[in-house]
Order: C-alpha cells, then structure tokens, then sequence
C-alpha cells in the first residue's frame, strides 16, 4: 500500500464528511495490516508511519480543495416579450461574456401571458414588455421595483407577406380588399392592440376612409398569442398578410417573407418596459442586466435587429453610470 491508494480513495469519497473519510482510509490500513500479520510477514512500524501520514494528507487535500469540482454560479431569469428573442439572446451572450459565473435564462412569450404568470407566483428577475399596459399589471399587484422600470426599446408596426405574394399586396390600403387573407394578434396581445390603434386611425385618414378599420377586420382568418406565430404562418403560406413589428422577421424567415412599411402618419410607436422584479434573489444582477440593455452596447444589438432606440435609453444609461461612480466614492470615503 502506497499514498497512491489513499488518494483514490478520498478521490472517489468526495463528499463524504472528514471522519467517514479518515475511518475508511483507516481501516483500510488496519485491514492490509492483519493481512499481513496472517500470511506471517512482519510489520515494520516505521513503514506503517509514513503510509498513515499519507491518509490524512490525502484527506486534508480533497477536504481543502473543495467538496465539490462544481463552479457556483447566479442563474438570472428573464421574462420577455416574444418580439425581443433574437436581440435578447444575442444580448444575453455579450452581458454572460462580460459578468463571469452569471447565466441568463429567458421565458419568452406574450407580455400578457407574462404578466399573468409573473401574477401569479412565476419566479422571475426581469421583466421586459412590449407595452407599458401589461407592465402596469404587474406594478399594480406589488411586484415590480419601480424606480427599476425604464423605456429601452421603440419599434413600429409593418406589413409581410409571403415572398410569392399570391394576393399581390404591396401597400397598407390593399388589405381592406376583398378576399385578403389576413393574420394578426389577437387584442390582448400589445401587437394586437397596436395594431387596432393603427388601423383606428387609419380610418380617420381619408386616404384610407371611415370604413378601412372594418374592412381589414373582416379579411382577419387567424389572431394568435404572441407576434412570432403571425410571422411564422404567413412565411408557410397560411396567410396572405400579417400585421407584426417592423423588428419581427428572423434571418431565418427573411427569404420567406416580404416587408412592407407602414406610412408614419398613421403608424403606431410602441415603447417596451423593462424593470427589476421585487422579488428577485438576485436584484443587484437584475439591475445590472437592464443597465447593460440600456448600454450603448446593448443599444447597438437591439438596433441591429430593427429596433428603434428611445432617448430616454441613454437618459438611463447616464444616470445609471453616474449612480454607480457616486457609490463607488461613498464607500473610498467610508
């Protein structure tokens, strides 16, 4: 018996307590002792001294080294409207990158859906909606940190089609005709809702007339949960048209679709909330996130993905910068 045994001993017992190690490292060497004695060999002392002495060092060393070969790391939970998917996860990469240890996981889906789960009693850090109704939800029911909430994203409605584009739309008047097979979010959905607002004033437009809001609604063959499921039909075909965010077309559906814009005159500017959630485990983390999003860095990926950057972004980032100089001086002070 050598050091060598002990080692793989208490390699192979790590997590076990010190004493259950040094028992068994002990009597292993009682055991090869009587053994020993058994077959009629001689037992030198001064051999058995050094060996025992290697047991406890080998002990001592994993002890030391850690009970574990795991890493601790901070798990931070995202809640996010389904229209920021591709920007986020590219966010969350460089903001991983940047913040050693932290994982930044994502719940993507209809800020309605959630708003309902966050109400209630989903687990969550951040949240970011794509409309201020569905984040006023939550405030209301005491679990956001308001002074966290903040403006980082605008972006603006636009109409795709499929690349055949079998019913030949190429304009926002062409889908009040006859026979348009039109997909949208349902109104509980902040698209859905954006979009009801634009077609409203629309038909205050009389380039589209009094009665353009009805007549798109009645070519509506579908309204879904969250905007990437309008993309998604009309790239397949099952739609002439769709009403989605400017943003909303993924590399992987832009061969599939055709963008169409949305006159400024009667578009609509959604603005997109995010915030710290009050119950957060990792508030600190949460708040650093948003200021990252709200970075010209985390600037720059959003607008890389069609997104349109609100002032009151780099309004933030300013005073978040400023916040963190001030309290770096309190505490050289203190």
């Amino acid at each position: 018996m050598d050091c060598n045994h002990f080692a793989v001993i208490t390699a192979k017992d790590n997590g076990k307590s010190l004493s259950d190690k040094l028992e068994a490292s002990l009597q292993m060497l009682i055991a090869e002792v009587n053994e020993n004695q058994q077959r009629g060999y001689s037992v030198n002392e001064k051999k058995i001294a050094p060996i025992l002495l290697c047991a406890l060092l080998s002990i001592l060393v994993v002890t030391t080294c850690g009970c574990t070969t795991s890493s601790q790391s901070t798990k931070l939970t995202v809640f996010a409207a389904a229209s920021l998917t591709d920007a986020f996860n590219q966010t969350a990469q460089a903001f991983e990158a940047n913040n050693s240890g932290v994982n930044v996981t994502f719940n993507y889906a209809g800020s309605q859906v959630l708003a309902t789960q966050i109400k209630q009693g989903a687990s969550a850090d951040v949240f970011a909606s794509a409309d201020q109704r569905n984040m006023k939800t939550v405030q209301d029911a005491g679990l956001m940190n308001n002074s966290s909430i903040t403006v980082f994203a605008e972006n603006k409605l636009a109409i795709i089609v499929p690349t055949a584009n079998p019913a030949n739309i190429t304009s926002l008047s062409d889908l009040a005709k006859s026979g348009v097979k039109l997909d949208i979010a349902n109104s509980s959905v902040p698209v859905g809702n954006y979009t009801l607002q634009m077609l409203a004033t629309a038909s205050n437009n009389t380039t589209y007339g009094s009665d353009f809001k009805n007549s798109v609604l009645a070519n509506v063959v579908s309204q879904e949960t969250n905007v990437n499921d309008v993309v998604v039909k009309v790239a397949l075909g099952q739609a002439d048209a769709g009403i989605v965010y400017k943003s909303d077309v993924p590399a992987a559906y832009q061969s599939k679709v055709h963008v169409i814009t949305i006159p400024d005159s009667v578009n609509v500017l959604a603005k997109y909330y995010i915030g710290v959630l009050s119950g957060s485990q990792n508030a600190q983390m949460a708040q650093n996130f948003i200021n990252y999003v709200t970075s010209p860095d985390g600037q720059a990926i959003l607008k890389s993905y069609g997104f349109i950057v609100p002032p009151t972004a780099q309004n933030t980032t300013t005073a978040a910068v400023s916040s963190t100089a001030s309290q770096a001086i309190t505490t050289a002070m203190t």
